[in-house]
């Protein structure tokens, strides 16, 4: 039971990380425009992504997500070992990706972390390469959906504006932002904080076909979690998001295009609009990936150059390395338990 509830902790402490990691995804553009201070801003953001909880339980009625993730290893081969081994290459990747200051992916760092250490446990047989696929396919395709509707919402938005106000324009676009930025937060909430309830859920049926506690977690083609998982993943991401993430911000905000508050109003909806779409359709993609590919959406409308494209380059290769660098990093640390001897123990 002791290991259990380490397991869990570290999934927490990973979750929180994950929110002060990917902070700068809601609060980036809000903060370089000035539209709120960068302590208003994540206290703001930190309010909406715990709020999803809210969304998800009441209104939504389930947590899609948090199935799929489960679903990346074939129950019979998930232990402890592999859960653990992990989400702690996941909290080394994502810790060293924020001190770089590179806006990589949460999301992916924990599922190829859970997935490489399944490897290593069992071999390849272990991991249902459908999933993985699908999840991996959305490294490319949830920022070019964000950009699609960026550039959607930012040529529509400046048409309509063309022959108003600047001024006045500037001034309806920062109230604006509090909306989307509220909207992208939600969206955040939404997807990041199931990704460590389904790696949570994993470890208590683990547990549970052991014998170690009982608890009231089941399939019924969708994993059910008790409510005290799906309330602490929140509150542990909100907490995260309220720790803000300031390298990551001025990278987000400054160093891919300038963003202006009309501009940030297209990229925050963009990218809540694709989380949306992802939440229904049961896919954990990253919040990061989404809103980098809607500011790319809006500065491209303005000229090409006015994306860096150089910083995007970079930002596309941390995104494309981080699933097998974390599968690697699992790898490794689960055979530093073996021959510790402490995969028996935990068994």
């Amino acid at each position: 039971m002791v290991l259990l509830i380490t397991v869990i902790a570290i999934a927490l402490i990973f979750d929180y990380i994950n929110g002060f990691h990917d902070a700068a995804n809601s609060i980036a553009t809000i903060v370089t425009t000035k539209v709120l201070t960068p302590i208003q801003a994540v206290i703001w953001a930190a309010f909406f992504n715990f709020i999803a909880f809210y969304i998800a339980r009441d209104i939504i009625g389930g947590f899609g997500v948090a199935d799929t993730v489960s679903k990346t290893v074939i129950t019979e081969y998930i232990n402890l070992p592999v859960i653990l081994s992990g989400v702690i290459a996941a909290i080394i990747w994502n810790l060293l990706t924020w001190w770089w200051g590179i806006p990589s992916s949460s999301s992916h760092t924990l599922i190829g972390g859970f997935a490489g250490a399944a490897i290593m446990a069992a071999g390849f047989q272990a991991i249902k390469g459908s999933v993985v696929l699908k999840i991996a396919s959305f490294i490319f395709l949830a920022p070019l959906i964000g950009m699609i509707f960026s550039v959607i919402i930012t040529t529509a938005i400046l048409h309509l504006s063309k022959r108003k106000n600047p001024h006045k324009m500037r001034t309806v676009f920062n109230r604006l932002q509090l909306l989307s930025s509220a909207l992208f937060s939600i969206g955040h909430g939404l997807n990041d904080a199931q990704k460590v309830m389904g790696i949570i859920g994993a470890a208590l049926i683990v547990a549970h076909n052991q014998g170690i506690g009982h608890f009231p977690i089941f399939y019924d083609g969708q994993l059910h979690v008790p409510e005290w998982v799906a309330f602490s993943c929140h509150a542990a991401i909100a907490l995260g998001t309220m720790s803000g993430g300031w390298r990551i911000v001025k990278t987000m905000g400054t160093r891919i295009t300038r963003v202006t508050p009309i501009e940030g109003v297209a990229a925050e909806t963009a990218g809540a609009m694709t989380l949306y779409l992802m939440e229904a359709l049961k896919i954990p993609v990253s919040t990061t990936h989404t809103i980098s590919g809607a500011i790319m959406g809006v500065g491209a409308v303005k000229r090409l150059t006015a994306v860096r494209w150089g910083v995007t380059i970079n930002i596309l290769w941390a995104w494309i390395l981080t699933i097998p660098v974390s599968a690697l990093l699992a790898m490794l640390i689960y055979k530093l338990i073996s021959l510790l001897g402490i995969n028996n123990y935990i068994n």
